[in-house]
Order: structure tokens, then sequence, then C-alpha cells
């Protein structure tokens, strides 16, 4: 692995004094605009770090592993970050967590964070609009291994753990169609992540498969709140013609779908068989309990965190290839059972 870039590389470079590099880097009211632009610039390209841990410099370790989550205020990531704990516990290293709260410019701060921190390792669950990798790159130029799990990016040298949405989403949509729906709507999210384009692939392939007719109006995307959960009811209320089963990307939204439906004076399920993904304790607080698919969190974490501490003291490798796949369940309750 190549050395740290020190202040004192940036400065010979750019033939100024060190104090100068030192106070732009800082944000140093004393120096001017572009001469800050310029070192920061320079520093970007060269990988420099700052200096947060001195001492573990020294070490060139840290014992530390970077986590970037969606949100934390989920039932799914939550279990993922026990096994993460579980894992890392064991194993005497640490986490740094962090939020980027479905925005991609506040996982751009918090992957600077865990650079400048000097992870070990990091990994990474990324953001509803995340379309770039290139916030990743620097840890790739210093060597530190990045490994993706649930919604992923495809890089060569980033390995990642997911389950297989697209058979999910298959099991999901083929469930409703044994129970006797014709008329099958999808409500998901945001198709530029894996998890969403692979169970609407499912969904569209159990239709296929059954010689069904894919409605263009019967596939809704949405941010998967229970605000889209109540509009996705409304929606319903309004076609002409109905659907006769639901599967949702999400409990949350299912749930709030099924509880606005019911008020609107709807029979789950015999109106509308409802199916949702996750297996959040909400599903089986809701009446008609909630049929959905088991997402297994805590295995998750604890397999991402395993792989990456193996990778760290050289057991195994983490690349593209090294993609693993945990196994789903579909949990048949009564709310699509006809």
């Amino acid at each position: 692995m190549d050395r740290e870039i020190t202040i004192y590389d940036i400065a010979k470079i750019l033939e100024i004094s060190p104090a100068t590099v030192s106070r732009a880097l800082n944000d140093h009211p004393a120096i001017n605009i572009k001469t800050k632009l310029l070192i920061c610039e320079k520093a970007a390209e060269l990988g420099y770090r700052s200096n947060t841990f001195a001492s573990n410099l020294r070490r060139r370790s840290t014992n530390t592993l970077g986590v970037i989550v969606p949100r934390l205020n989920s039932h799914f990531m939550s279990a993922v970050l026990a096994g993460m704990e579980v894992e890392a516990n064991e194993s005497g290293y640490n986490l740094l967590i962090s939020q980027s709260l479905e925005s991609v410019k506040k996982e751009i701060a918090n992957a600077k964070t865990m650079f400048n921190s000097r992870v070990d390792g990091l990994l990474v669950s990324v953001a509803y609009d995340t379309d770039t990798f290139e916030h990743f790159e620097s840890f790739i130029k210093r060597g530190v291994p990045i490994l993706f799990f649930d919604r992923i990016i495809d890089h060569p040298k980033c390995s990642g753990v997911v389950i297989n949405n697209e058979l999910a989403g298959f099991e999901a949509t083929s469930h409703l169609i044994n129970q006797g729906c014709k008329r099958i709507m999808h409500v998901t999210g945001n198709l530029k992540r894996n998890v969403y384009s692979g169970r609407l692939q499912g969904y569209q392939n159990a239709l296929f498969q059954n010689g069904l007719t894919l409605m263009d109006d019967f596939v809704m995307i949405t941010d998967l709140s229970q605000e889209a959960g109540r509009s996705v009811a409304q929606r319903i209320d309004e076609m002409e013609l109905k659907p006769d089963g639901i599967f949702i990307s999400n409990d949350i939204c299912a749930v709030s779908c099924m509880k606005a439906l019911t008020e609107k004076g709807y029979s789950i399920p015999n109106d509308i068989g409802v199916v949702g993904f996750n297996n959040d304790p909400v599903s089986q607080v809701i009446e008609p309990n909630l049929t959905t698919v088991h997402y297994p969190g805590q295995q998750m974490g604890e397999v991402a965190v395993r792989s990456l501490i193996n990778h760290l003291k050289g057991i195994e490798y983490i690349d593209v290839s090294r993609t693993i796949v945990l196994e789903s369940e579909l949990i048949i309750r009564k709310s699509s059972v006809k």
C-alpha cells in the first residue's frame, strides 16, 4: 500500500508553505478562496486524508469498520446492524455507523467522514438516489475494501450481500395468482435500486408465466412510506378496473394501504389480497395479519462483517464475483388467503 500523503507533500508540489496548506484544509479565513480551492483540489487528487487518528495511523489500522445505511429507523436495518455488532465484537472490531437519510449528498458526506476516520473497511447500503460510485473511489485507490449489502452498486473490486429479490417478487406474485387473483398491482420504490428493480422483474415474470396481462397503471413507483400507502388506496378507490391483489415492496406501506382500504369499505382479502415485504413486526399487528417476505436482516449483517474482516485478514478476498445471496422466505398469513 502507498504511504499516506501529508501536508508537506502537498506543500512541496504546490511550492507553498505547509502552514498555508494546513490552514487551507481547515478553512482558515486568512487563506483566500482561490488558494483554498487549489489546495483542496490537489489534496483530493492525491488522496490526502486529514489526520483524525494519528496514533492509529502509526499502527496502519484502526480496528474500525465504517457503516453507511439509508436510515436507522427501520426494523430491517436495526436487525442488520445487530448482526454486524455481534460479528464485529467477536472479532475485536468497532463500528462507525452513519445514515444517508436517503440522500446521495448526505451519503457523499458520510463517505468522506469514513475516509478521513481511516476505517479499515466500509459497509454500505446506498441511498434512493445514488447513481454513481465516484464518492467511493478514494477507498479503492487507498486499498480500503468496500462491501455493499441489500442495496448494492456493481463494481469489479467490491462484493455484496443480497437476497434474490427477483425470486422473492416472483413467489409473492405467484402466491396471489394461486389465490385466484388476476389483476395484481405492484407498488415499488426507486428502480435505480437493485432491490426494487429485482422485485418488479419477479412480479412481471410471474404474470407472464401465468398468462396474465401486465398493465402499466398497475405498477406504482413511490417512496414506500405510510403516506404512499394511503395514496395507493386512494388511487385504487378511483380506478374503474380495480386490482384484486396487491404486492407492495415493504410492510410499512402495505399496512398503511390496508388500513386505508378498510376505512373505505374494502374487505381484505376478499376484495383485495395483500402481500408485503420485510416481515416487520407491524405485519403481525394489523388485522388481518399481513402476508410478507422474510428478509434475513441479522444474518445479512453477520455475513457482511464476517466477509469483510476475513478479507482484511487475508483469509478470503472480496470482489464482484463473490456476491453472497441469502435465502428469503414467503410467510403466508390471512391478508392474502382467499
